[in-house]
């Protein structure tokens, strides 16, 4: 079954740097980064471009591991393959044929008789550049950014206001708005309205009071509360007495264990008795029996017992007394 040599060779060229072909020469990809061609406007992808060196003829194994692998054929049979393309090959080459390895380039023998390799340029063999062309990117014509500096520069200036206007208008403003605020002041036209309209007769009494004094220059102690109520009421308004409030005391639940059995709860009174505290059940809302071990005034104690007491009982949390 006839295979095609070149085929397997731009397969491997695609994955690696060096492909050999044994008793000819090897194929070496050399990388160049994308670039830009000023002169044309032109951009260009990553390419890894294809060179030959005859000197590297060494068999790496790699092409004929890949026929062998691929056509599934022994190693010498696929060795012996690519002896026959070498031959054939060097046949055409010395008889001044130009021998083309379809997509990587064309060999030919020079005056000296050294093979010359003319690469394929139009082939692209970078993984990374796999669908990118190169395109041309023309610069717009007629567009010049200095005009559009020079626009900006042209239009006309913001008008400021003159800062003569401004103080003309501040000194004709500003008396007027004082002349509206003092005006309402000096005059009993808001206060007369304000001071009148009062509907605790206890403050009207006072006021009018006061103002008789002022007015017969009577500047006399002011009563104190209880004489007020007495002139006004005509009888002295007994002390009100005011009872303290009794402060609201929090008291804090130290619960070692919650049990369906009042049994059980028992049980753990006796332990917790044993250990020198004076345990009490509390019936909670559930149905429940609460152990409770101590009861604590203050939230700060109760977490510190709770931590103490945690260490013989487990899971001992903290309950506020409802």
């Amino acid at each position: 079954m006839p295979v095609d040599v070149t085929a397997f060779i731009r397969e491997l060229l695609f994955g690696h740097d060096c492909v050999v072909v044994p008793g000819f020469g090897g194929f070496i990809g050399n990388y160049t980064p994308a670039r830009i061609d000023k002169s044309t406007g032109t951009f260009y992808p990553p390419v890894k471009q294809i060179s030959f060196n005859r000197n590297l003829n060494h068999n790496d194994g790699l092409l004929v591991g890949r026929i062998s692998f691929t056509s599934k054929i022994n190693y010498a049979d696929a060795r012996d393959l690519v002896e026959e393309f070498v031959t054939d090959v060097r046949k055409k080459l010395e008889k001044g044929e130009k021998v083309i390895f379809d997509n990587i380039g064309n060999f030919v023998n020079n005056h000296e008789g050294n093979v010359q390799f003319e690469p394929d340029r139009n082939v692209n063999y970078h993984l990374d550049s796999y669908g990118l062309e190169s395109f041309q990117c023309l610069p717009l014509e007629g567009y010049d950014v200095r005009k559009r500096i020079i626009r900006h520069t042209e239009k006309d200036p913001v008008k400021q206001a003159s800062i003569r206007k401004i103080l003309w208008r501040a000194a004709v403003i500003i008396p007027l708005l004082a002349l509206v605020v003092a005006v309402p002041l000096k005059t009993n036209f808001f206060r007369g309205k304000i001071e009148a309209t009062s509907m605790n007769p206890l403050v009207t009494a006072e006021f009018e009071n006061n103002k008789k004094a002022v007015d017969e220059g009577n500047y006399a102690e002011v009563p104190k509360k209880e004489e007020k109520a007495k002139t006004i009421s005509g009888e002295t308004a007994a002390a009100e007495v005011v009872a303290p409030v009794a402060l609201v005391k929090n008291e804090y639940f130290v619960i070692t264990g919650s049990f369906k059995s009042q049994e059980n709860a028992v049980s753990q009174v006796n332990m917790l008795k044993e250990e020198g505290f004076s345990p009490e059940i509390v019936s909670a809302d559930n149905g429940f029996y609460r152990v409770c071990a101590m009861i604590c005034n203050d939230l700060n104690t109760a977490d510190i017992k709770k931590d103490s007491i945690a260490r013989k009982f487990p899971g001992t949390w903290v309950s506020r007394k409802k």
